[in-house]
């Protein structure tokens, strides 16, 4: 009996494998490309309304990068920001009065109902709206004052992966212009993340691992923290792990309880404040006999139970767009490690829509 080899674009995972690939040219296009991508134009028109406080709109991947942004708008700008939660705009029909307000809606589709709407009302309640996506033709971007267009290509496999680095890179790209800055920090992104990408055999060893694993916890703290949220979410979507994302002092409020060695937990811990700020969580982790797999520094791994090292030297700001990689890779090589196919998460589309 003899078997024929599946071609590639039939093996599974192989749109997210592509995607995963694809990002460092992504984050290129943006670098070169921000006038086009309507960063310069949404910058001038926040610096002219110079808004008192930032609420951001969003939903799944993409209130991760909506998390992100959250904190680089209460750090670098010393602005109020918050998360909106659509339902009391579409289904309670609340009407905020949003004068001096900034309300950025970040979309990787612009396909969502319930996120149009929070624009549109935050639009006539006098708010500054600004669309992030990667659909420049959506009726999500023309709701908007104005768009940013994330510019990171067609994204077929339904967990999002090059769309949320690129929306990561022009919520900062964005706010730093904003700031009269003009992005030249995160120049070395492409060829540092080609560099994490070329190590997805370390990954797909590291998976091997996890391949049994049920039930995860992911935790990290400051810019590391939507990381968390998200690698539990790729883990939840693709592998149909139990995967549930704490922020590292809210892991030690409550969660800690549901440590045991039989749950891994998967921390990250970058350089710069944040990594920092985990050293007492990873203490009580080991006081606990915890299975941690970490990503960050050589430190913070050497202490783990496995791990994947991080480039040092990248600002704190612009860690997440690295940190993820490995976890994208996690999720994919445990799921087909499963026998799953990550393109086709069972009961989920590319485009979810909420009302």
């Amino acid at each position: 009996m003899t078997t024929t080899a599946l071609p590639p674009a039939a093996q599974p995972g192989a749109l997210m494998a592509a995607e995963i690939a694809e990002q460092p040219a992504a984050w290129r296009r943006l670098l070169v490309d921000g006038p086009a991508a309507g960063l310069d134009r949404a910058a001038a028109l926040i610096r002219e309304r110079a808004p008192r406080m930032v609420l951001l709109v969003a939903r799944g991947t993409s209130d991760h990068a909506a998390l992100y942004a959250k904190y680089l708008v209460e750090i670098e700008h010393g602005l109020p920001a918050g998360l909106v939660s659509p339902s009391t705009m579409t289904a309670y029909g609340a009407r905020p009065d949003l004068r001096d307000v900034l309300m950025i809606g970040v979309s990787q589709s612009g396909g969502s109902p319930d996120l149009v709407r929070s624009l549109e009302v935050g639009r006539a309640q006098g708010a500054l709206t600004v669309a992030v996506t990667n659909n420049a033709e959506s009726a999500f971007a023309a709701t908007a004052h104005a768009h940013v267009d994330v510019l990171a290509g067609p994204e077929r496999a339904v967990a999002a992966t090059k769309s949320y680095t690129s929306q990561l890179l022009a919520l900062h790209l964005l706010l730093d212009r904003v700031r009269g800055g003009t992005g030249g920090a995160a120049a070395a992104l492409p060829d540092l993340g080609e560099a994490l990408l070329a190590r997805d055999g370390e990954v797909a060893e590291l998976a091997k691992r996890y391949r049994f694993a049920q039930r995860m916890l992911t935790t990290g703290r400051g810019y590391s923290y939507p990381t968390a949220r998200e690698a539990a979410l790729k883990l939840m979507e693709t592998a149909y792990v139990s995967a549930q994302g704490f922020s590292g002092a809210d892991l030690l409020h409550g969660p800690l309880a549901l440590v045991e060695p039989q749950v891994p937990v998967l921390a990250v811990v970058a350089d710069g404040i944040g990594g920092r700020a985990m050293e007492p969580v990873l203490a009580q982790l080991a006081e606990r006999r915890a299975d941690v797999f970490c990503v960050g520094t050589p430190a913070a791994v050497a202490g783990a139970a496995a791990g994947f090292t991080l480039p040092s030297g990248v600002p704190g700001e612009l860690s997440p767009l690295l940190e993820i990689l490995p976890f994208q890779m996690l999720a994919r090589h445990v799921t087909v490690d499963r026998g799953g196919d990550p393109d086709a998460p069972r009961g989920l589309r590319k485009v979810t829509e909420t009302l």
